[in-house]
């Protein structure tokens, strides 16, 4: 009866293959089991994210949308909690504390960067 497939994704984003900003690799394998929240899209739908100031001060406060870039229909920037877009930006830039770092709900087990080599390895080590 064994799994016949994975889905990995976050795991891979702390490779040294992987593109993204060196600070937002970092912010992966420095986060904490309890820094891993589940937050809300503007439109309302859930996902996982890493805790930071961003998310802190969404709690409390409706942060200046600057731009409206129309990434998403139902989106109302007058009435919308956050621009997704330009804390999706912000984490492309690096800025892991004013932007939206989305993580699976394992991220805080990442401790190292490893190759992708050693990644395929340590799952097929499980199987």
């Amino acid at each position: 009866m064994g799994a016949s497939g994975v889905q990995v994704g976050t795991r891979f984003v702390a490779t040294y293959e992987c593109d993204a900003h060196e600070n937002f690799k970092m912010a992966y394998i420095n986060a904490s089991e309890e820094d891993v929240h589940i937050v809300k899209s503007p439109v309302g739908l859930p996902g996982r994210a890493i805790r930071n100031k961003f998310i802190e001060e969404v709690k409390i406060n409706r942060p200046e949308i600057k731009k409206c870039y129309n990434c998403l229909i139902p989106c109302n920037p007058k009435e919308t909690p956050y621009c997704i877009s330009q804390a999706l930006i912000n984490a492309v830039k690096g800025d892991v504390e004013n932007s939206l770092l989305f993580c699976g709900n394992d991220a805080y087990k990442i401790d190292k960067l490893s190759t992708v080599e050693d990644v395929i390895n340590e799952l097929i080590s499980e199987l």
